[in-house]
């Protein structure tokens, strides 16, 4: 199967769930004022958010009038447009090496799962990786990411249970130089329950990373859960003001009929998605693409 392929596959509930309500809606409604309301309340319950739907619709409204076209394929087909030129509203950065790419998010979202999948996915690529162990807070987390490594067949830097997170993220980064390595990922803790230590905790391995690595591209990525929908938002929020994200991974969209929440990530935080994973195993994680994405749900 290919990545559009895996990409459909995954995003299939929240398609089930738009799709339907789009034919039950066009079968019902002529186009007017009703009609919009009801596409609103449409992509609402896909998870996008009420400012982010209220714009959609706005545009779609106004294209409508001035093309005078009011058909189901032109309305249809607007409606990719409009929803894939959100998701293209933030540029993904390119990924430059050698790298240094640090993972943040809440516990439980994915994170230890998609850095293995990232160390594969670069040593697919014949790329040298190394995974720094540095959520040094939760019990067994650097076991964990030891046996996703062996997977991967990658480097690990651990310390202790307890240890300095700051310190794991130093010799990771002094044994990559030294190595000529070409990709450093970066674990972190997620602990929000104390947010201010954990922010503060986040800013000092990004400290670390300028001070003693200054010639690497240093890239910042939240891993989302997607079936956490709308609740994503705020965490976006939350982690952005902090370390200054440059992109999203999102995990287990094939879980969600809700993956509508996304456009709102794009359209209101201007956060780029950069990758997505489609599935549990190892090979299941792809590089996002808005034309992909937004077929994928429409």
């Amino acid at each position: 199967m290919g990545i559009f392929g895996k990409i459909l596959g995954a995003l299939k509930k929240t398609r089930d769930n738009i799709s339907g309500k789009l034919n039950a809606l066009f079968s019902k409604n002529k186009i007017g004022d009703e009609f919009y309301d009801e596409l609103e309340e449409i992509l609402i319950s896909a998870d996008i958010s009420v400012a982010t739907a209220m714009d959609i619709v706005e545009q779609i409204r106004a294209e409508a009038k001035t093309e005078k076209l009011k058909d189901k394929e032109f309305i249809v087909d607007l409606l990719k447009d409009v929803i894939e030129d959100t998701l293209s509203e933030a540029e993904a950065p390119e990924l430059e090496f050698p790298a240094v790419i640090m993972l943040v998010g809440v516990n439980g979202v994915g994170k230890t799962t998609t850095i293995g999948k990232l160390a594969n996915y670069f040593s697919r690529q014949n790329k040298s990786v190394t995974v720094a162990a540095a959520d040094t807070f939760r019990a067994a987390a650097a076991d964990q990411l030891s046996v996703w490594a062996d997977r991967a067949k990658v480097r690990i830097v651990k310390h202790e249970e307890g240890s300095d997170p700051s310190a794991v993220v130093f010799d990771a980064v002094s044994s990559a130089k030294a190595k000529k390595t070409d990709v450093v990922i970066v674990d972190t803790a997620g602990r929000l329950h104390v947010k201010a230590n954990l922010m503060e905790e986040l800013k000092k391995m990004d400290r670390v990373v300028h001070r003693d690595y200054p010639e690497a591209h240093f890239y910042k990525l939240l891993v989302l859960d997607a079936t956490t929908g709308q609740n994503a938002l705020s965490q976006a929020k939350l982690f952005d003001e902090a370390v200054d994200l440059d992109g999203i991974v999102l995990t287990k969209l094939d879980g969600t009929a809700k993956g509508g929440f996304v456009v709102s990530l794009c359209g209101e935080l201007h956060v780029p998605v950069l990758f997505v994973g489609t599935g549990e195993k190892m090979e299941d994680l792809e590089l996002f693409d808005a034309e992909e994405f937004t077929e994928g749900i429409i």
